[in-house]
């Protein structure tokens, strides 16, 4: 049983993916259709993007340092 939760979170993590890139990319599209784009508007938009995954990246590394340290503190076996 313990491969169930990797299957899921891998499938997850699949769709997920496929998801965010479908939207994207049609949101692209889309506006490709209007106007044409600058490239320095598209480069602001990806440091933007990069930024916001930077920042979330660390938030969750904070966020699992004090998940154990606080099961740590509390006394739970975590290895």
């Amino acid at each position: 049983m313990d491969w169930v939760p990797i299957v899921f979170i891998i499938f997850k993590a699949l769709v997920f993916g496929t998801g965010m890139f479908l939207a994207i990319k049609w949101h692209y599209d889309q506006k490709k259709k209007g106007k044409p784009t600058e490239k320095r508007e598209v480069w602001r938009v990806v440091g933007k993007v990069a930024l916001v995954i930077v920042i979330f990246g660390i938030l969750l590394a904070g966020l699992l340092f004090f998940t154990f340290a606080l099961g740590r503190k509390l006394g739970l076996d975590l290895s």
